[in-house]
Order: C-alpha cells, then structure tokens, then sequence
C-alpha cells in the first residue's frame, strides 16, 4: 500500500526531528514546517493524509492554520499544545483539530493517535447504509457528507464520525467514556473535554437543537427537531 504523508508544523526542531524520525520508522512519509504561512503552504502543495499541528507557532498560530488548512478538505489534525489550559485545548478541537497532545509527550503515544485517527479515516461505511435525516439534517454514510437544510456543512473527520454514532441510535444517550471507546479508539476512559468540545463544535454547525446533553450521563442525537437547549455545552 501506498506510504500515508504526514506534515509536521512545529517550531521547535527538536521535536519536529524527533516527530518526523519516529513516523518515518512506521512507514510514513513526512514533510515538516516551521511556522504558520509555511505550514499552510505545505499542506497545499502536498496534501497530506494527516497533519501534526503545534499550536504555538512563528507567523501565525496553529489556530489558524488548523482553520486555513481545513476550509477546503477535511484533513485529520493532532494538536500539539505546551499548554494544558482548558481553554487551549477546547478552542484548538473547536476549530478543526480531531484530537491533541499536551507537551512532553511520548512519541509512542503520538504515533498510537495518528494510527486510530486514520484507521477512524479509513473505516469503510455499509455500502448499504441508508441515508440517515434527523430533522433539517441528512447524513449520507457512503459519501461522508452532511447537509442542513439542503446546504452542505463542513464536518472534520472525527466530527462525522461522532455524529454518525450518535445519530445511528437517536434518542440513545451514550456517556463519553462509550464514545471515547468507539469514535476515538481510546481504551483508558480519559479525554472528556475531548467529547464535549466536539459536541459544541456540531451544535454551532448543526443547530443546539439536534443534540440533547443529559447532564452526568451523555449525549443524544434527538429523534425529531427539538428547540435549542438554553444548557447546551
């Protein structure tokens, strides 16, 4: 099979060799940049199957270059923070991110994210799916597309995926521990922020109304249109 590419933006060079050195041990091919302008300019040109994103970069931020990179395809990204703020992290998987790692982290584990992330990429849907419409929003499992009122929305992978869960079981509330085993693959019960920033994230794309927050329990997809929940996270 063909070498999966993956960019690297990370001004650090340390890390950036490291990163890249470990990835091209699994078997990938791997482009790196320096900053923010140059970082958008890579993911341009080489189209990768994934990108490791830095958040704090020269130039301009991973923010947005996590939203310049995703305007046209929906490309996986992996943040990379130094900062474990909460406020870092929601904003980083609000604007596009799939998932991060906070800073020092085991290039083990990186290379383990980026393995599940594509896999969750790669999961093949039923050919004989059918279209699934909760309210004014169609999902087509085929084709990965989502519409809202006939209008097309721009979904990252994981975000798909998410809501391809949810809506499967409308009216089902699953807890984040469920669905941080079977979106994200993770098996230790961690990354709750990680649900709920990308809960947010569909409600501001969606409408609050398509998903109902059951506090200390979960989420649900609802069966039928519903008014926006003044408590939405």
């Amino acid at each position: 099979m063909e070498s999966r590419t993956v960019v690297v933006v990370e001004d650090e060079q340390i890390i950036a060799s490291a990163v890249a050195a470990r990835l091209r041990k699994e078997g990938f091919r791997v482009e790196i940049a320096v900053d923010g302008p140059s970082g958008v300019e890579l993911c341009e040109r080489v189209q990768p199957d994934l990108v490791v994103l830095d958040l704090m970069l020269p130039g301009f931020d991973g923010l947005e270059v996590c939203r310049c990179i995703q305007r046209n395809r929906p490309v996986p990204v992996i943040m990379l923070t130094a900062r474990d703020s909460e406020t870092d992290l929601l904003v980083g998987l609000a604007v596009g991110a799939d998932d991060y790692l906070t800073k020092p982290f085991s290039p083990r584990e990186l290379v383990a994210r980026v393995h599940a992330l594509l896999r969750r990429v790669d999961r093949a849907p039923q050919a004989q799916e059918a279209v699934i419409t909760i309210g004014e929003v169609t999902l087509e499992p085929a084709t990965r597309r989502v519409r809202r009122s006939g209008r097309p929305v721009h979904l990252t992978p994981t975000e798909f995926d998410l809501l391809h869960r949810l809506a499967q079981r409308p009216g089902v509330v699953h807890s984040r521990e469920q669905l941080l085993v079977q979106v994200w693959g993770y098996r230790n019960g961690t990354g709750g922020r990680t649900v709920d920033s990308h809960i947010g994230a569909l409600r501001r794309k969606l409408g609050a109304g398509i998903l109902r927050t059951v506090h200390g329990v979960g989420y649900a997809v609802e069966a039928g249109p519903t008014e926006p929940d003044a408590a939405a996270n």
